[in-house]
């Protein structure tokens, strides 16, 4: 059995600990609103992005000279993957259900027989991939001294899919985050990027009569790259907010668990001091009946 003195630090320290805990809430909570505000403020520009080039691919006559981001080489022997996640921790489950997602997709790959290459976006999905993935990992890519998502970094990570791209150092590539929903839900999301599933896009009817000029393949040339930038910011916005929603949730049960262990041992300290002065108490009144 724990001694007072023991007792009494470990109530102290879970004290100590709650109270950071319960800021680091706080802190979540009002990077959350802004991080919300920039995913939501996203979306509609990445969906018009993919739907403008849905609509340029339809006018192209010559498919197989079509711009190479957009068709592909033909072949899909060779995947990149690329991992996004964070680069701190205490942020609960998002990491963990991106990396679960990314990994079910990797078991499909490699029993298809097909390679895989992974790059990753964030020192924690490096982390939690190297051990098993390591010889698959062609490149880590981190931007812990980065405050907040923007687009220059995301640039940065499309220029470089691009060159190994056209260095024709994979077929198709798959970009892996969490889709924020709310405070309590991240939906983890893989998207394939490289070559652009018109599937995936939404048909938007109302704008279908475009006049181009100039002509439809010179226009694709230009903006496929910056699709494929703009796809990666959308998912570096939604893991933004994705993770300080996933942050305020696991701080918020971090705080209420030290409470309720502060609360347990704080019981056991009163019961154990009782037992020490009913036991001195015991002992005065012994040695008082002996005399």
């Amino acid at each position: 059995m724990a001694s007072l003195d023991d007792l009494k630090k470990r109530i102290s320290s879970v004290k100590s600990t709650q109270k950071i805990t319960k800021a680091m809430k706080m802190v979540a909570a009002a990077k959350l609103r802004r991080a919300q505000e920039g995913a939501e403020r996203g979306r509609p520009y990445s969906e018009k992005m993919n739907n403008i080039i849905l609509n340029l691919s339809k006018n192209i006559v010559d498919v197989e000279n079509s711009p190479k981001l957009l068709s592909g080489t033909g072949q899909d022997n060779v995947h990149l993957c690329v991992v996004m996640t964070s680069d701190r921790g205490l942020c609960g489950g998002f990491n963990t259900n991106i990396i679960k997602k990314a990994k079910n997709y990797f078991k499909k790959i490699i029993d298809n027989g097909k390679t895989l290459k992974i790059l990753t976006v964030g020192s924690k999905g490096y982390d939690q991939l190297k051990r098993l993935y390591g010889d698959k990992i062609i490149e880590k890519i981190s931007f812990k001294e980065t405050k907040n998502a923007n687009y220059f970094d995301a640039d940065k990570v499309g220029k470089i899919i691009i060159e190994r791209f056209y260095k024709k150092e994979f077929d198709v590539c798959t970009i892996f985050y969490n889709q924020f929903k709310n405070v309590i839900t991240q939906i983890p999301q893989e998207q394939q990027i490289i070559p652009l599933k018109t599937s995936d896009v939404q048909d938007d009817n109302d704008n279908d009569n475009y006049e181009f000029e100039p002509e439809e393949d010179e226009i694709l040339n230009n903006l496929l790259p910056k699709n494929i930038s703009t796809q990666i910011f959308k998912a570096m916005l939604e893991n933004s907010a994705s993770e300080q929603g996933s942050r305020m949730s696991a701080m918020d049960n971090a705080t209420r668990n030290a409470g309720e262990m502060v609360d347990k041992l704080t019981i056991e300290y009163n019961r154990s001091r009782q037992a020490a002065i009913t036991k001195e108490l015991i002992e005065i009144i012994s040695g008082a009946e002996s005399l």
